[in-house]
Parts: C-alpha cells; structure tokens; sequence
C-alpha cells in the first residue's frame, strides 16, 4: 500500500527541494559562441595553410623533444623535415 492514499496528495520533486511548489526548476546553462562576429586567424596563420597526420606517440614525443632541445618550435622543425623531403625528392624547398 502507499504512504499516499490518493497521488494528488504526493508532494511534488519542487516541494521535496524546497523549491516553491509552482517554481520551474533552474535550466542548465548552454554557452553557444558567439556567431555574430567572424573569428579571424592569428596573424602567425594568415596566408598559411594547416598539414595534419597522425602519428605514434613516440614519434609526438620524438618530435617535440627533438624541437625543445634546438630551441625551436615543432612547426619550424617540421617545416625543415619538409624542406628535406621535398629536397630528397628532387623538389624545390620552399621553407616555412
């Protein structure tokens, strides 16, 4: 049997939480970005286009430890394993 002999004498999950019994629970809040202001790249990236691979993480840490240990960035290291590619290959380099 329930503690309640009729379920319009059950209190409500608002009363249990102590909200006021005609309260709408609080709304999660969703931040969207803002789209009305085009996003604009850094100027390091202007005129530069992205070249994405996936690789092994030992080949990440290879790489990036590789860079910090000539006290340059990984895009400069990398833009100079390309240069070396492109030179192996009979191609031009074209650099950074």
């Amino acid at each position: 049997m329930s503690r309640f002999a009729n379920l319009a004498d059950k209190p409500t999950a608002a009363v249990r939480s102590g909200l006021p019994e005609n309260s709408v629970p609080p709304r999660p809040i969703h931040h969207e970005p803002d789209r009305t202001i085009p996003s604009r790249p850094p100027p390091s990236r202007i005129g530069r286009k992205a070249i994405s691979a996936y690789f092994s993480p030992e080949m990440s840490l290879a790489m990036h430890l590789c860079a910090r240990k000539q006290g340059i960035s990984l895009q400069t290291l990398m833009a100079e394993a390309f240069d070396d590619v492109l030179r192996k290959y009979g191609e031009s380099p074209v650099g950074g």
